[in-house]
């Protein structure tokens, strides 16, 4: 028989991090909602987390929201699905502020050596010398690998080189703005990041024809799990019911039913 694996519950481990949304008795002089709140015969109150379900003992009432007269004032936190895709869109958004800042440090190297070529293209030039025809003959062969590159950005126009900064730059805001806008589950980004990702894909595909590397595998598998997820998990474009269905299962999985479900 194998042994059976359980699912990481996001809910504890946010509430591990954040601490309990704890329910609450109610206003004075109404009956406990035995949702929210639970009382032993030796005094002792139990609250109800409304994230994770924990229950939390105390001697006295505790002060956070005990004046609530109703559920209607309670606010039920994320949980269930709505707290899964909230972790997922802040990966996302992780994995752009990378993508962000990498692009933000070509773009700023790149503009630059555009500025300043001149003054270091002397000492590049006596190493690349030097490499040719040091001691023992043997050098690097001219206008092959990283040196060839190097050769090549010294001879480039200066005009190609700051519209090279200036597409880099661009890039690189629009994927801090795509971080921000996902950490923040909003569903423009969402949007946007599909978009871009999915443009994208072709050059990444395109790429892996010529040379095939694991870092060009590595962010080709993740930009397709990401499309994907984007397209069939958020519904985009309408896709299994659109922005509606996704915020019926939120609220589903957020209701007081889906508590009155899981309440022991």
């Amino acid at each position: 028989m194998g042994v059976r694996r359980r699912k990481v519950d996001l809910e504890l481990l946010t509430c591990a991090w954040h601490g309990h949304a704890l329910g609450t008795g109610g206003a004075a002089g109404r009956r406990p909602d035995p949702v929210l709140v639970r009382e032993t015969a030796d005094g002792l109150q139990w609250y109800r987390c409304l994230r994770c379900d924990v229950w939390i003992p105390s001697r006295k009432p505790l002060e956070q929201g005990v004046a609530a007269a109703d559920r209607s004032e309670i606010t039920v936190p994320e949980r269930g699905r709505a707290l899964r895709d909230r972790y997922v869109l802040r990966l996302i958004a992780l994995d752009r502020v990378l993508h962000f800042l990498l692009l933000g440090v070509a773009a700023a190297a790149v503009m630059v050596f555009a500025a300043d070529r001149s003054r270091v293209s002397g000492p590049f030039y006596r190493v690349v010398d030097a490499l040719q025809n040091g001691v023992g003959g043997a050098g690097a062969r001219p206008g092959t690998g990283l040196i060839g590159e190097l050769e090549k950005g010294f001879e480039a126009r200066a005009s190609h080189l700051w519209l090279l900064g200036g597409i880099l730059a661009a890039y690189a805001l629009l994927e801090g703005v795509e971080a921000v806008g996902l950490w923040r589950a909003r569903r423009w980004a969402e949007y946007l990041t599909f978009v871009a990702t999915t443009v994208l894909l072709v050059p990444e595909v395109w790429e892996l024809t010529h040379r095939v590397t694991v870092f060009k595998i590595t962010a080709l598998v993740v930009n397709v799990a990401v499309v994907a997820y984007l397209l069939y998990a958020k519904r985009l474009f309408g896709l299994r019911g659109g922005a509606r269905a996704e915020q019926r299962e939120r609220d589903e999985d957020m209701s007081w039913q889906a508590l009155e479900r899981a309440t022991p």
